[in-house]
Formats: C-alpha cells, sequence, structure tokens
C-alpha cells in the first residue's frame, strides 16, 4: 500500500473515512450481512412489503436537502433506494460523511414506488459493509481503452451493464449445451490437463516441468485421447468441458489459453455425428437467440435449412484452382502454390512443412474466410487428421467433419481411428515430419497405442472451440471479449 503522502486527493479522503468508520463503531470490511431478496427480486415486490433487506455496492448518489436518493448494483441489475432525514436522525449525516460512490452497504426499509415510477427501497436503517479506497472510472465516459477493459475486467462489469451481460449469457450457452448432451444420454468426466504427451491435436504445446517426479510435461493441447480411453473401458458418450492450451499465436479468433468441448459417442460415424451436431447447434440458437438467424457486427448468418456439406478437395479446388489430389509430396504442392502467388501471413515456415501443413494453410487462406453461413467441411487429406478414420472407398481422404461459420472453424469431428496398426503408422509418420522441422505434428503417444491394441468400438467424436461459438452469439468481436479475464502482457 502506498503512503497516504503519496495518494492523491479522493484516495486521501477515504482512507481517513476508514478511521472515522471506526469512531462510530462501524468495521470498514465488515464480515456478513444478511439479505432477503437480490435486487431484481426487491424490483418485483409489491408497495408497503417491509423488512426488505437488500446488499450492493453503491453507484449512484443524490442529495436533496432532506432528501436522498442513491442506486446499488448486484449480479442481477441495480434497484433504487431513498434515505430520509426525518427517519434516519443521525444516521443520514453519518451516511452522507461516510459512504462513498463504490463502497458496499447493506439497506432495509419498506418497498414504494417514487412519483417517478421507480421501484425504491425506503429504507429504515443501513449498514456498512467494504470501502472502496479508489473511485470507480467517471459514470458517463466508463472505460474506454480496449486494453485496460481487459486489465480491469472487474470494473468493466461493474461499469458497463452489456459486459455483465455478456457473460451471464456465456454461462446460459455452457448450461444449454450441457443439459442438451445429458439428455442425451451423455456423461460428463474429466481427464489430466498436465499430460506425458502433448496428443489430441496438431498443435505446439507448453511445457512445464513436475518437480516431484522430475519430469517435463505438457500443458494438454485437447482431451481427446484421454476421453477415448474412457471409451475403450466401457463408457458409451463421453464429453468434457476441457480447458486446453496451444503455445501458438494470438488473434481475434485464436488464445493459447481456451475452452474447448469434446465429446465422442461408440457406435456413432461421422455422419451421425454431423446429423447430431446440426439439432444441437439449431437447439442452442433457439435457446439463446430465439432464432435460427443471426446478426453478427452486420453480417447475416442464416442457420435455416438443411447446411451444405462440401469435400475439402472441391473447396480449395474452386477458390485457388488448385486441386491437392494432383500433388502427392510437399515439394510438388509448395511449388504449385508459389506458381499461384499465394503467400501465408503465418508464423509457420512453409520451408519445413509438411504436405498437410500446406494443405491446411491453403484452405485457411483461399477459402475458409468466404465461409459464412454453416457449412459442413468434409473428406479431408489423410496428411491433416493423423487421428481420423480413412474412408472406406478413398484411403487418401479420411471420414472428418468441420463445422465452419463466418470463417471459424466452431466444430472438428471424424470418424476415429481405432485400428492400432493404421494408427501406429500415423504417429510414425507425424514423428518423420517433426524431425523435418514441422513443429505443428502429434507426437509419438505408446500409452495410448497401447490402449487401442486392447481394442476399442467404432465411434465418432467432435472438439468445439465453445470462446468461438460464445463470441459469435454474443456479437463480440474477439475471443478475449469473452474470457472474463484474458492473458496479458505484464504492465
Amino acid at each position: 500500500m502506498e503512503p497516504v503522502e503519496n495518494l492523491n486527493d479522493q484516495m486521501k479522503v477515504r482512507r481517513e473515512k476508514m478511521d472515522l468508520l471506526r469512531q462510530e463503531k462501524m468495521h470498514p470490511y465488515a464480515e456478513r450481512y444478511e439479505t432477503t431478496h437480490s435486487c431484481k427480486q426487491a424490483n418485483e415486490l409489491a408497495d408497503g412489503v417491509s423488512g426488505v433487506r437488500v446488499a450492493g455496492r453503491l453507484i449512484a448518489m443524490r442529495y436533496f436537502g432532506k432528501l436522498a436518493f442513491g442506486h446499488i448494483y448486484g449480479y442481477e441489475g441495480k434497484i433504487q433506494f431513498a434515505l430520509q432525514k426525518n427517519k434516519l436522525k443521525e444516521s443520514f449525516a453519518l451516511f452522507k460523511k461516510l459512504v462513498d460512490i463504490g463502497d458496499f452497504i447493506g439497506v432495509a426499509g419498506e418497498m414504494i414506488t417514487t412519483k417517478t415510477g421507480e421501484k425504491t427501497i425506503d429504507i429504515a436503517e443501513w449498514t456498512f459493509l467494504s470501502k472502496a479506497l479508489r473511485p470507480l472510472p467517471e459514470k458517463f465516459h466508463g472505460i474506454v481503452d480496449p486494453e485496460l477493459r481487459l486489465r480491469r475486467r472487474y470494473l468493466d462489469l461493474v461499469m458497463s451493464p452489456d459486459i455483465m451481460e455478456r457473460f451471464k449469457k456465456r454461462s446460459q450457452i455452457i448450461k444449454t449445451i450441457r443439459d442438451f448432451l445429458d439428455g442425451n444420454d451423455f456423461v460428463e468426466i474429466d481427464t489430466p490437463i498436465l499430460t506425458n504427451k502433448a496428443s489430441g491435436a496438431l498443435a505446439r504445446p507448453f511445457v512445464t516441468h513436475n518437480n516431484a517426479l522430475d519430469i517435463d510435461v505438457y500443458l494438454r493441447i485437447a482431451p481427446e485421447t484421454y476421453l477415448k480411453r474412457a471409451i475403450a473401458g466401457g463408457f458409451e458418450r463421453v464429453y468434457e468441458f476441457a480447458r486446453s492450451f496451444r503455445n501458438e499465436g494470438v488473434d481475434a479468433s485464436h488464445l493459447p489459453d481456451f475452452m474447448l468441448l469434446e465429446y465422442y459417442c461408440a457406435f456413432w460415424n461421422y455422419e451421425d455425428n454431423m446429423n447430431f451436431t446440426e439439432k444441437l447447434m439449431k437447439h442452442l440458437l433457439n435457446e439463446i437467440v430465439g432464432s435460427l438467424t443471426l446478426e453478427y457486427q452486420g453480417t447475416t448468418i442464416s442457420f435455416e435449412g438443411s447446411w451444405p456439406r462440401v469435400s475439402f478437395r472441391e473447396l480449395i479446388q474452386k477458390d485457388c484452382g488448385i486441386d491437392i489430389n494432383q500433388f502427392e509430396d510437399r515439394d510438388s504442392l509448395l511449388a504449385e502454390i508459389k506458381s499461384k502467388n499465394i503467400s501465408f501471413e503465418d508464423e509457420v515456415d512453409v520451408s519445413k512443412a509438411s504436405r498437410g501443413t500446406l494443405i491446411d494453410l491453403l484452405y485457411k487462406k483461399v477459402s475458409r474466410p468466404k465461409l459464412i453461413d454453416p457449412v459442413f467441411i468434409i473428406h479431408h487429406p489423410l496428411d491433416l487428421s493423423p487421428l481420423a478414420r480413412k474412408n472406406d472407398e478413398n484411403d487418401l481422404i479420411v471420414d472428418r467433419f468441420q463445422l465452419v461459420v463466418n470463417g471459424w472453424e466452431v466444430v472438428n469431428a471424424y470418424s476415429e481411428l481405432i485400428d492400432p496398426l493404421d494408427q501406429a503408422q500415423r504417429f510414425k509418420q507425424q514423428a518423420d515430419a517433426r524431425a523435418r522441422g514441422d513443429e505443428e505434428t502429434m507426437d509419438f503417444d505408446q500409452d495410448f497405442l497401447l490402449c487401442m491394441e486392447y481394442g476399442m468400438p467404432p465411434m465418432s467424436g467432435w472438439g468445439m472451440g465453445v470462446d468461438r461459438i460464445i463470441a459469435l452469439l454474443t456479437n463480440a468481436t474477439t475471443l478475449r471479449d469473452v474470457v472474463l479475464f484474458p492473458l496479458l502482457r505484464p504492465e
């Protein structure tokens, strides 16, 4: 804490009021306060109801001689209270002397409606609960610096009711998805965050050290292989809202620390999964938005009707004229990309990238940004899908789909690979690509392979970036806007 002499005038006054509170036998930081109603509940009470006790942060105060009005703010909104000097006697003057905007107080009294039609607690007594030593930002302007809003999210929530509503909606979205999965016989389980292998996705991991075991471990990039282990053990439908970590770039649609929902269902294939995905997403839209049409940043996105299913190869060929099936190795594909004058603004070194990574970069450059309404991208090249099942009719592609909305990959799903010999060969291919310098590859996971050798049922699984779907449904421009406390550089 800074010495008093170094504080600005407002903070000096607030610090001095702490001593005044103690002189009046009021603790500046109370232990508790028993409430009878929230702000929202109190606003719904009839006039004449007495004994109403509400607590919250003081966000506005107006004095009119012997009468004063204020607003206290809580999770469900705000409510007005009235102070009458004739009723409160000395307590009226103490309130004016000791209480500042930003302080937490408790008020108790009777419900009335003012002449302006606003529900109000006509208080018989008030209790001091917590002194704010710093003043809140000026109400009219709030916090205008975007980075400061992220760093001081707690102030942003107080000063901007729409921000609080966005995070309430975030909780509602997650609950709606969870209820839908539970209602379809899925079981929520937990999997490790610290892992021996960075498996489950093509991504660069965070590495840390476990002192007790004296080994390096990874923060999980996905829960996939552990959820599949659960299916092998006898679970038939499992899911997890899994905090996941990828040591990669940060932009409007990517964060290194994000919420990933994955589920797996025994005996489904990827087409069953697509059908279920469409039902889940339409249910979510109806519950949260009340419509299958969404307005996002001035763009209308329609979720109506059956969503189109387009092959990966056809999409790229249509958008840039490259038929990826005509280029069976990375060098010929890279030469063709260069001949089309296509460049990648990406931190991946294309000179070391595998054929699969090049295809993925090409798709993200020429095709994905054009996809607005929901579309299922299917039949991905084998190179891109080390954990997906080969297609029975064409072993160069896999039974996989991605749901893309407004240029964002919202869902990634497979008919899962359950053949341990095929899986071992793909792990080897990933290891070879890493040896050549491609960092976006998957570790050879011997323990997972062992599980597969004991037998897995046919299954299809799914991964969804929860933050992305929340951003779409709350009209947020970046993922950081829908994460309460995103990672930032230290000030």
